[in-house]
């Protein structure tokens, strides 16, 4: 791969602080001046495009002639600069305060006077250009460390060593902005009074929803509690469902009627959506017996918080899923407080991995997204070949419990916002793409802004949906064509026949 970086040195107006010999070896650089090849007198610098770190501003226009040298240089894929095999400068100048050119640039204007002609160094100049792009969709492999090494239960761990790809990267960035973004909305309309009843919000958790869908695919079956916005939406579900459904609305996933603790895709293995408290566990592991039943090679995920990790349904279900090494995995989504009640007050036994006793288990950061992928992924092949197995993803909410919980009365504003700077998902991401390079500051915001006006639409489009048919109330109870009919009060009266 090839990069063009300027020894900015060479500029004094622009120098801002002092800067590396670009002899050395350093990690991380990229273009930082890009040139207007058709000026009749040289290389004019144009533009300014991404030297944030030593105070430099993105896409600043420079309007003074150039003084400076810019040098070519291979780049490994890990974005470290080796030497440099030309320079683009058509001038001599030699970096203030120096006496004599250095090495890099001798070698630079060696190479510079063996070609014959400017052309030759036309193309791999616009070849640079079209660098970032090309990196940014590019699947070449990345190769990253978890944020923590994995606890484990009658197991042993999975590798730390996670690898994925610039797609990949800027994919989670994406998916998981969207749904912090449509939390937020979320939150904004119940305060509205556009959204009525329960609504129980996941911004802070979104590296569990990302990660595992990264792990597997739509054959595989996933049922979660009430909190499962951000679930549906990474099985493939849109934000005008999403919001038609949190308003009531015929555009939902549910037609309007389930509200927010009942989202469902069935076509891409999403069961819900439940607002009984520990009692989708045990429907997930008849989703891992008809998965075991109909040999599909693929896993049931029963997701839960660590409020109902002590209902007794939970180890009942766990009991006979064991017993008939059903594939199923049991997800403990540990954010640390049952509605208000810490974890430490409501179990004695806060190690939820280990809950299972002869069932393995593994405590995974749940607040690493590449952690989540990779403990997901051990977790389906083990179930396959093995039966359960329990995952605590140790999360976080930022909101509190549900709307009607301001989350600060039974923990502290400081330790919110302590978990928001050192361990919030989203900036984790940011932080690799731009340890990576794969796109600049300004890039990512673009992004955010993106998905902020995709949301905006998806609710302006959802207020748009009508209301569903009082009929409806009498659908999906009963199986169709029975003819059931439903009285009034005094049974004399027929008030409807149910479809």
């Amino acid at each position: 791969m090839c990069s063009i970086i300027t020894d900015l040195r060479y500029v004094p107006k622009l120098r801002s602080t002092n800067f590396l010999d670009s002899s050395k070896v350093v990690p991380g650089w990229r273009t930082v001046i890009s040139f207007d090849p058709r000026s009749r007198d040289g290389w004019i610098p144009r533009q300014q495009s991404s030297w944030n770190r030593h105070g430099l501003k993105s896409g600043v226009p420079i309007q003074n002639k150039i003084n400076s040298k810019a040098l070519l240089f291979c780049v490994s894929s890990n974005s470290s600069l080796t030497k440099p095999f030309w320079t683009l400068s058509p001038s001599k100048l030699k970096p203030r305060g120096e006496k004599k050119t250095p090495p890099s640039v001798e070698m630079a204007l060696s190479h510079l006077k063996s070609s014959s002609s400017r052309s030759i160094l036309v193309k791999p100049l616009a070849a640079a250009f079209s660098l970032r792009r090309l990196i940014s969709n590019s699947t070449d492999p990345i190769t990253i460390e978890t944020s923590v090494p994995f606890a484990t239960h009658r197991c042993d761990p999975p590798s730390r060593t996670v690898e994925t790809n610039p797609q990949e990267l800027l994919s989670f960035f994406r998916v998981m902005a969207t749904m912090r973004r449509m939390e937020i909305a979320a939150d904004s309309l119940y305060k509205a009074k556009l959204i009525r009843g329960f609504c129980h919000l996941y911004d802070g958790q979104e590296a569990v929803a990302v990660g595992m869908e990264a792990a597997i695919t739509k054959k595989d079956s996933i049922i979660t509690a009430y909190r499962d916005h951000c679930t549906f939406l990474g099985r493939g579900g849109t934000l005008l469902e999403v919001f038609s459904e949190l308003m009531g609305r015929q555009a939902g996933c549910s037609n309007g009627k389930g509200g927010s603790m009942h989202f469902y895709k069935k076509d891409s293995g999403f069961y819900g959506g439940h607002g009984i408290v520990g009692a989708q566990v045990p429907l997930g592991c008849g989703l891992a017996f008809a998965h075991k039943y109909n040999k599909d090679d693929a896993v049931a995920f029963a997701l839960y918080g660590d409020g109902a990790a002590n209902q007794g349904q939970l180890f009942e279900a766990l009991n006979i899923s064991a017993l008939w090494d059903l594939p199923v995995i049991l997800v403990c989504e540990n954010n640390h407080y049952g509605m208000g009640t810490a974890e430490w007050r409501a179990a004695k036994s806060p190690a939820y991995y280990k809950r299972g006793d002869y069932v393995p288990g593994l405590k995974v950061d749940g607040m690493d997204a590449f952690a989540v992928k990779q403990a997901c992924k051990f977790a389906k092949e083990h179930a396959l070949k093995s039966g359960p197995i329990i995952l605590e993803m140790d999360t976080y909410r930022y909101h509190g419990h549900s709307m009607s919980d301001p989350g600060s009365t039974y923990r502290t504003r400081d330790e919110i916002s302590g978990v928001r700077q050192e361990r919030d998902p989203i900036e984790r991401i940011r932080k690799l793409i731009l340890s990576h390079d794969l796109a600049t500051e300004k890039e990512l915001k673009d992004i955010e802004k993106e998905v902020r006006k995709q949301v905006d639409e998806a609710i302006a489009e959802a207020k748009e949906s009508p209301m569903p048919d009082p009929s409806e109330l009498f659908t999906n109870v009963y199986v169709k064509g029975l003819g059931v009919e439903a009285y009034g009060a005094d049974r004399k009266e027929v008030r409807a026949v149910l479809p």
